[in-house]
């Protein structure tokens, strides 16, 4: 940091918490306009970036003279900024067509937000890392880290703006730092922050999202839509660039942290954050578990585990990937009633009144069916990376 750097506290504006998705946008006729919750941050006064990063970042309008962190925890991740290139004008296609290219065990962000439900495929987003996109008429930001294994939904309106974000080339606990091209300000993907320029001090809303099986999501959603493959960009859809990166015995990559020995770096977590705690599930456990109910810190929450999604940071073919399966966290409170779940048989069901459940939430079938629970949201992450950012995180250990 710069010796001659002035730091003053000020008031961060924010548009949500990572809390429970009771104020997540839900199937109704109007868009509720982002909220404005208070917390703390401190704003550091000073360019301190080393040569190397001013080489790095000439061209760029970014006021770096107002920052929430140092530069020197900042990392070029390889690509210059828009190198990797965000998909800007997506289109989509009908889950029939995307058949023919999108097998059924490939993982895709399923998001739906005033019954307009959408596929992004993972095959397509482990090359551009970002879409900007409208649906059920809110302005999001789509994006996904392959370092961190990070799917990550935004409201991407800022006050009376609607932002375009793109991808910087920088990295941060290997994280993904996107920039908005009004400001040119830097943004936290994993915590929606803006850590750098004129927009200091402002978080994006989280929107719920789930990082599903494209079957599951076929089957939740027949007249969905899917992301297709006709970007405007020539990739190898499909293919993983990060061959066997997800190796629990590997090192992170282009991180300079201490990791958290309490879990393996690369281990695959489910993650959640409430106002007062984070908790961490690992995955291993809720494979074997099925479901996990719990009530950290006072908070009832129920986390489902469904089989059949495969791993996009595996093999070459995202396809031929191991099976890690799709998650989903809700709140089991449902009409003033709290409901227990099992797994049984392949299939999740509520102890109350024998409901089958789906990895989103949805009663299929039982005398609950039509229903849904309320999502809390969730990510499924590498442990370094949620420990770099949550350090304080509570890890589930399993029943007693």
């Amino acid at each position: 940091m710069n010796s001659n750097a002035n730091e003053t506290a000020v008031t961060i504006t924010t548009t949500a918490t990572a809390a429970p998705a009771t104020a997540t946008p839900q199937p109704t006729p109007n868009i509720p306009p982002p909220t404005n919750n208070q917390g703390d941050i401190k704003i550091i006064e000073g360019d301190d970036r080393s040569d190397r990063l001013r080489a790095l970042t000439r061209s760029w309008n970014t006021n770096w003279e107002r920052r929430a962190i140092s530069t020197e925890e900042i990392l070029s991740g390889g690509p210059p900024r828009d190198g990797i290139p965000s998909i800007d004008d997506p289109q989509f296609v009908s889950p029939a067509e995307a058949t023919a290219w999108l097998a059924d065990n490939e993982p895709v962000i399923s998001l739906e937000i005033n019954g307009d439900a959408r596929a992004y495929p993972i095959q397509i987003l482990i090359w551009h890392e970002i879409v900007n996109d409208e649906v059920g008429g809110l302005p999001v930001a789509i994006t996904f880290c392959p370092l961190c294994n990070a799917a990550v939904v935004f409201d991407r309106r800022v006050g009376d703006q609607t932002l375009e974000f793109g991808t910087s080339g920088l990295l941060r606990n290997s994280d993904l730092i996107m920039y908005d091209r009004a400001t040119e300000s830097l943004w936290q993907q994993f915590t929606g922050n803006a850590i750098i320029g004129d927009r200091v001090g402002t978080r994006l809303t989280f929107i719920a999202s789930s990082l599903i099986s494209f079957a599951d999501f076929k089957a939740a959603f027949p007249d969905g839509v899917v992301m297709s493959r006709e970007t405007g960009f020539d990739r190898r859809y499909g293919d993983n660039p990060y061959v066997g990166y997800d190796d629990i015995n590997a090192s992170p990559f282009l991180y300079a942290g201490i990791p958290d020995d309490r879990l393996p770096a690369m281990a695959r977590v489910v993650t959640a954050s409430f106002d007062d705690l984070d908790v961490a599930y690992p995955l291993d456990i809720l494979a074997e578990m099925g479901v996990i109910n719990d009530s950290p810190g006072g908070h009832d929450l129920v986390v489902f585990h469904n089989g059949g999604a495969a791993s996009a940071l595996n093999a070459r073919a995202i396809a031929d990937g191991r099976d890690v399966g799709a998650t989903g966290v809700f709140d089991p409170n449902l009409d003033r009633q709290k409901l227990t779940f099992i797994k049984r048989d392949g299939r999740i069901r509520d102890e109350q009144t024998g409901s089958e459940w789906n990895i989103l939430g949805q009663a299929i079938e039982g005398p609950l069916a039509g229903k849904s629970l309320d999502p809390i949201i969730h990510a499924d992450h590498f442990w370094f990376s949620w420990a770099a950012f949550r350090p304080d995180t509570i890890i589930y250990a399993g029943q007693s």
